[in-house]
């Protein structure tokens, strides 16, 4: 969505509309030293039609940043939808919890990205997130993001964006999950991640996977077994260099044939 201001930390501990409220020991409080426009990973996150000034304005509504350790939870399904988040740093699995325990992985989060739009439809949020590592995100309350947009039209929307590019990720996960098969699926994963990757200034070849092959079954509707026999197939057929959780994607072009 739109990346944070401050040197991890962004806190507007005198704003007048948080007094009163009490520190989340995960937030950490400090005087600004950075803006949005001195990160990397801007294009990813902002909008290209949002002024200087409208990023400005913007940059008010941050109340803090919150670190969140590997495996520590964000926000659970239940939870009351106050907040986005901006993920600044890090990575999340966003997932749902069946009946009889079993996890679902409904998506992969990185730098740039914004979490808690599933929360936005009911006030509440309907999956837990979860960092893959060490993360920090960015907490923009959402009453407030809403206040913008009524003045910021290249705010609303973008956010709007958001809410579209939620829809549309969920239909191309209902088209993975209907027409394709083991090796198209695991083809289209890795080359989402290389696009990914690439928009925010990475190799589009060679990157690590922070999640695990079990997650990335879960993800793609796929056991753990073929999940790792689609990869040594795509190994052997030389369109990938797997090497423990780091891959080189060889040759991009046949992995995009697939």
């Amino acid at each position: 969505m739109f990346h944070a201001s401050g040197n991890e930390t962004g806190a507007l501990a005198e704003s007048p509309r948080l007094k009163g409220s009490s520190p989340n020991p995960a937030t950490i409080g400090g005087p600004r030293s950075e803006t949005c426009s001195t990160f990397s990973t801007q294009q990813s996150c902002m909008s290209a039609d949002i002024t200087q000034d409208e990023v400005a304005k913007f940059e008010a509504l941050f109340c803090g940043t919150r670190v969140v350790r590997r495996g520590e939870t964000l926000y659970r399904a239940g939870d009351t939808f106050e907040s986005l988040y901006t993920l600044r740093m890090g990575s999340f699995k966003t997932v749902i919890l069946h009946r009889d325990g079993l996890e679902h992985v409904t998506g992969f989060h990185f730098t740039g990205d914004t979490l808690g739009l599933d929360g936005v439809c009911i006030d509440k949020h309907g999956c837990d997130a979860i960092a893959l590592e060490d993360s920090i995100v960015c907490i923009v309350p959402f009453h407030l993001l809403e206040m913008l947009c009524r003045e910021v039209k290249a705010i609303q929307h973008h956010v709007h964006r958001l809410l579209s590019r939620e829809i549309v990720r969920e239909a191309n996960l209902m088209m993975q999950f209907g027409t394709m098969s083991a090796s198209q699926r695991l083809a289209a994963f890795l080359l989402d991640l290389s696009a990914r990757f690439a928009a925010r200034g990475y190799s589009p070849s060679e990157f690590n996977l922070r999640m695990t092959r079990d997650e990335i079954g879960s993800y793609l509707g796929m056991k753990l077994e073929t999940v790792s026999r689609m990869f040594t197939r795509l190994q052997k057929d030389g369109i990938i260099e797997p090497n423990g959780k780091h891959i080189r994607i060889v040759d991009l072009d046949r992995l995009s044939r697939l």
